[in-house]
């Protein structure tokens, strides 16, 4: 019998789901695009995962993480619900020993992690431009008409990279139009498009940060050779890319969940069949007072198992202190 530990990690671009042995290695791995449904997608996830895992398999812990943490913990019924900077930290500091600087980009934000002696002392997210963000190159991809899993091999060509503006998309676009017009050519400007999304990076997320080797790059856009190269330009030193780059906060919600459940407690999985139940999100928004907070509201088969979004715990709470009664 398989025995194991399984990460979720919820985001807005993707929903990645991670299943390990009890020694630590990576027996199956999910990258799906979440495309704004995320309860569909995880349980789509659990499908795909059941099917490929042997008949007998035994979760014996389960990690969520992202920005669906909360929304993953308790449709799956999750040991432990973590943020994404301590999933990553622990996940690129037990494949890569030594980690001292992680960079991560997805789908729709960025993230900077600084470690060390494997604990983080500093860290920043960027949640408000799309600029260098994956959704931003996939954009730029299609409207160039280049395929984005060629996108890096093509900006590898380049002879003499282009400089961009790149510290907003807006402009970085509009100036690749006009280089464009200029008559440069199309991998002279993908490769100054990650070079300026670089430069955007390291002087917006990582200012003022301690960029010390090894460096660890991370997420769905690691998968892009032209973004690792301009990172080994500017930094000046060689970035690793490790295994499972694109599902790291999946890699760290296991470990974590191992890391929990380590004292041989029960697991409070609900079981793959959780992929066939109906749950249904909605929300309300509470008029108890002038903070009019917006509550969400999870109910499986009609039964509501969780809210979330109210400051004072009316709505919140209330649930708790029925679930301790029964």
């Amino acid at each position: 019998m398989v025995k194991g530990y399984l990460g979720i990690d919820v985001g807005s671009v993707s929903t990645n789901l991670v299943f390990m042995d009890e020694t630590g290695r990576i027996k199956e791995s999910i990258y799906l695009r979440t495309q704004g449904r995320p309860i569909a997608t995880i349980q789509a996830g659990l499908r795909q995962l059941a099917e490929s895992l042997p008949p007998k398999v035994t979760v014996r812990g389960v990690g969520a993480t992202g920005s669906g943490r909360h929304l993953a913990g308790v449709i799956t019924g999750a040991d432990i619900v973590k943020n994404e900077i301590t999933a990553h930290a622990v996940a690129t500091s037990t494949l890569v020993p030594g980690v001292q600087t992680i960079i991560e980009i997805g789908g729709q934000d960025s993230k900077i992690i600084i470690l060390r002696n494997s604990l983080v002392v500093d860290f920043a997210m960027n949640t408000v431009c799309a600029a260098g963000t994956g959704s931003f190159l996939d954009q730029q991809a299609a409207r160039l008409g280049v395929p984005i899993e060629k996108f890096g091999e093509m900006a590898l060509l380049a002879r003499s990279p282009v400089r961009i503006a790149g510290r907003c998309a807006v402009f970085a676009e509009s100036d690749m139009i006009h280089k464009q017009q200029m008559g440069y050519g199309l991998s002279d400007i993908l490769a100054g498009l990650c070079e300026a999304l670089v430069r955007n990076y390291l002087n917006n997320v990582g200012k003022g940060k301690e960029i010390l080797p090894p460096v660890v790059f991370q997420g769905g856009v690691a998968a892009n050779a032209g973004m690792k190269q301009a990172f080994e330009k500017a930094l000046g030193c060689a970035v690793t890319v490790p295994p499972y780059y694109n599902v790291m906060g999946a890699v760290g919600a296991a470990l974590l969940a191992r890391e929990k459940t380590a004292r041989g407690l029960p697991s409070g999985f609900k079981g793959f069949h959780v992929a066939q139940v109906e749950f249904v999100s909605d929300g309300f928004a509470c008029d108890g007072c002038p903070n009019s907070c917006e509550v969400v509201e999870i109910r499986e088969e009609r039964r509501v198992i969780a809210r979330w979004g109210d400051r004072c715990g009316r709505w919140s709470g209330a649930l708790v202190e029925r679930k301790t009664a029964i």
